[in-house]
């Protein structure tokens, strides 16, 4: 769908107007997805500080809250543990004219909670033959789903954390759990292919973004999310705004109300 060329490191300028073009497109999907009422689910998987984040930021940016929404799930409640696991993640699936898109997923059990022990082997095992039949029956019941496996190499997801934890407007990114992923990179890695082998199906295939080049990796992935969802542009009317009128109003004194003061009034700059 893009035009651009994405072979080299993009530049600001580049990445930018690239953003800019998909961004459009993204509201004409979102548009067509209301008006036909589409279920679309869009899964984001991968490591820590593989750019899933600043990738659902920029789909969501242009977006209609309403139209468009980001699940992401606290750990779960002891109630929610005595649960069928898909159960709290059902609840959050798309109705008629709407996108979800989930940051992690129920694949928490075949990654984090496999790795760290926080679910049993039986569950675990369950789970990888479980999984696919759920799909299935997902996209059975119509809903478009799309799954996104981000991959960042070792030395560039080091240089993200290093740049989470010394940079003050990032460091609640940082987490003890990244501590974790990073002293576990071999039984991650080991959990993900495994995780692909049961579940990288050709129904419900995983699409792997290399996100070593966080503005390419968005550029693609958004592009390509465009490319799996049928939608046509919609043509909207032509409108007039009407004049206002005031006729009978009359607007209470200025000094009767309280208002935010104005931190550049008179010169107050920092």
């Amino acid at each position: 769908m893009s035009s651009y060329d994405l072979s080299n490191k993009l530049k600001k300028k580049d990445y930018e107007k690239a953003l800019e073009h998909l961004q459009i497109e993204l509201v004409k999907c979102q548009e067509w997805v209301k008006q036909e009422g589409l279920r679309v689910l869009v899964i984001f998987e991968g490591r820590d500080a593989a750019g899933k984040g600043g990738t659902i930021k920029r789909i969501t940016e242009k977006l209609n809250p309403r139209v468009c929404r980001v699940v992401a799930l606290p750990k779960p409640t002891e109630k929610e543990k005595s649960q069928w696991y898909f159960q709290r993640y059902v609840e959050q699936l798309p109705s008629a004219g709407e996108i979800v898109l989930f940051d992690r997923s129920w694949y928490n059990r075949a990654g984090v909670e496999k790795v760290m022990g926080f679910c049993t082997e039986e569950e675990y095992e369950e789970f990888l033959l479980a999984c696919p039949e759920f799909e299935r029956m997902l996209q059975r019941s119509g809903i478009i789903l799309i799954k996104y496996w981000f991959s960042v190499s070792d030395e560039e997801q080091e240089k993200r954390f290093l740049e989470r934890i010394n940079t003050p407007i990032k460091r609640w990114k940082f987490s003890p759990m990244d501590l974790e992923s990073r002293s576990r990179w071999v039984e991650y890695s080991a959990a993900k292919d495994k995780m692909f082998a049961h579940t990288d199906t050709k129904q419900s295939p995983w699409w792997v973004v290399d996100s070593d080049d966080k503005k390419k990796a968005r550029i693609n992935c958004i592009s390509h999310l465009l490319s799996q969802i049928p939608y046509e542009t919609i043509e909207y009317p032509d409108i007039e705004l009407p004049e206002i009128n005031k006729e009978g109003y009359n607007r209470p004194p200025m000094d009767e109300q309280t208002f935010v003061p104005d931190r550049f009034d008179k010169g107050d700059h920092d």
